[in-house]
């Protein structure tokens, strides 16, 4: 019995300390940013997981202790049937010592006065040892029935332990239960709030998405000749992107490349699409563009603005590759000519008069030819430069699409950064490698500060370790109510955690299979802190001054 008791108490700890202690430990670890608070939340579930395995080990133990109580109280009820019968054999017994005591004085007269004084003597040591022996039965009796009493009593108070228990163990599993349902409201709510900041952002900046158009991004270090554009103080950290941020189906600048490498139209469209075919359709096709009126297939393709005809010098079969390309998109776009397409880069690049020069020429050669794949003609989206990799529709948030793909859009097997540089078949695009944003008070550089680098790490590390306090933590220029940056470091010192005044060094490293930066380390003041690579992002889009972003799964830091 003691060692029962001595577990339902070890079984008290564990229930109503232990998971208390882990919860506050390993649980409230959520960050705010869309991407780190999908993955803290994984991490919660995991735990609420390792929880709910440890209280059901605690259901079970409970289980088999209920079921020795039962047995017990089975055992006790055999007992206390048996003891029915005791009870009357104690009625009996006690009434047979009443009468024989009440009969031993007649009975020693009788003795003494009887012919067999012998016989009569023996006679009485037998009823006397009788008697005796009635009496100690009854005091079995009597301590049995006491000894049933308390084993009752302890097995009430042992079942009422375990009820305790039951109820702190459902108690336990609906507050992980609340957690887990209140950070998944939290992540809906917060990123709502994020999306809202980063989009706006994102918005001040125009990104082209054909080779034509002029480039906002002129990079602060041309990695080409090494220049540097000065921003006024030093160390300036840059934070590139490689290429912009869709990447699926067709790169220009990298159709080019492979153009200047040998390819031919097919071999180039292959690199990019999944396709069966390149069939020829009717032409008669017409095409109603938004603003313009109708136009016969050729007659639009001829009018598309989306790369430079000077390509046509040493990569010609790079604008036959666009010319199929964009009859395939405008043909599945429009459904066969049942509905409109806009004029802008948002579908493709259109203007009333013809582009002429190479470019006709390419639309002629290629007349009427476009991709299908299981006998459909694909929508063959493209954008100008993808930064060396290649990403499938459904990795950007897009449907699922069959004839999207994902690869490396390189000469080679990637490495390193280098290798990039040096083996991306689009890495002659004006946008390859560029630090996105700028300030005018710093000569329109995207260049940061080693303080403000410092800033963006400290409130990451505020958002990790306290979830809660993550609205306070955007863009300090967004408005609203949002803390600067000495606010950020009071903070993390009340929780007990040095703050960063300024970073000195930055390492990445990157998946160059997939194309990801997977995680940044930073150095400085404070210590060395390494983060996932897209959480780390996220957060620099949220918080970096002005319009300065990271556009893409891969980027690098420059410190100059």
């Amino acid at each position: 019995m003691r060692k029962l008791v001595l577990i339902l108490l070890f079984l008290w700890w564990v229930v109503l300390i232990s998971p208390k202690i882990v919860w506050a430990d390993e649980l409230e670890q959520v960050t705010k940013e869309l991407e780190a608070l999908k993955k803290d939340l994984r991490d919660k579930e995991k735990d609420h997981q390792r929880l709910s395995q440890k209280l059901e080990e605690i259901k079970r133990r409970v289980i088999n202790l209920e079921v020795q109580i039962e047995k017990k109280e089975f055992e006790t009820k055999k007992s206390e049937q048996a003891l029915f019968f005791q009870r009357k054999l104690l009625d009996q017994r006690a009434a047979s010592v009443y009468k024989k005591i009440n009969q031993q004085d007649d009975f020693l007269i009788e003795v003494f006065f009887n012919e067999d004084f012998y016989y009569s003597l023996t006679n009485f040591f037998y009823q006397k040892r009788v008697v005796n022996q009635d009496k100690e039965m009854i005091v079995k009796i009597v301590l049995y029935i006491k000894n049933l009493q308390e084993i009752k009593k302890k097995l009430m108070q042992e079942r009422n332990q375990l009820a305790k228990i039951k109820r702190e163990i459902n108690d336990q599993t609906m507050f992980l239960t609340h957690q887990i349902s209140q950070t998944k409201i939290r992540i809906a709510q917060l990123t709502a709030k994020q999306q809202e900041l980063i989009a706006k952002k994102f918005a001040s900046i125009y990104i082209p998405r054909s080779a034509s158009i002029s480039y906002s991004c002129q990079p602060d270090y041309d990695h080409r000749i090494g220049s540097i554009r000065e921003a006024g103080f030093t160390p300036k950290f840059g934070f590139f992107t490689f290429g912009v941020p869709n990447r699926v189906g067709m790169n220009q600048w990298g159709a080019y490349g492979r153009a200047k490498a040998g390819q031919n139209e097919e071999e180039i469209l292959r690199s990019y699409y999944n396709f069966d075919s390149l069939e020829t359709i009717d032409t008669n096709l017409k095409i109603k563009v938004d603003g313009y009126g109708d136009y016969l297939l050729e007659d639009y393709l001829k009018r598309i603005y989306e790369v430079p005809n000077s390509w046509a010098i040493d990569g010609f079969s790079a604008l036959k590759a666009q010319a199929i390309a964009a009859r395939s998109y405008v043909v599945a776009f429009t459904e066969n000519g049942q509905r409109s397409i806009c004029p802008t880069e948002y579908c493709q690049v259109f203007r009333p008069e013809p582009k002429g020069g190479p470019w006709e020429q390419a639309v002629n050669e290629t007349a009427g030819k476009v991709m299908k794949k299981d006998d459909r003609v694909i929508k063959a989206w493209y954008s100008s430069t993808h930064g060396g990799y290649i990403f499938s529709s459904a990795e950007i948030g897009w449907n699922s699409t069959s004839w999207t793909k994902n690869a490396r859009d390189t000469v080679r097997e990637i490495t390193s950064f280098a290798d990039l540089f040096l083996f991306a078949f689009d890495r002659e695009s004006p946008i390859f490698y560029c630090n996105w944003g700028q300030r005018a008070q710093y000569n329109n550089t995207a260049w940061l500060k080693s303080e403000e680098v410092a800033d963006i790490v400290n409130v990451l590390l505020l958002a990790k370790t306290e979830p809660s306090v993550s609205r306070y933590l955007y863009q300090v220029d967004a408005g609203g109510e949002v803390w600067n940056e000495e606010k950020v470091k009071e903070e993390l010192r009340k929780r007990g955690i040095s703050p960063f005044t300024n970073i000195n060094q930055v390492s990445v490293k990157a998946d160059f299979n997939l194309g990801r930066t997977t995680a940044i380390s930073l150095s400085g003041d404070g210590g060395l802190v390494t983060f996932d690579g897209k959480e780390f992002r996220d957060w620099f889009n949220a918080r970096a001054p002005a319009n300065i972003q990271i556009r893409g799964p891969l980027y690098n830091v420059e410190i100059k």
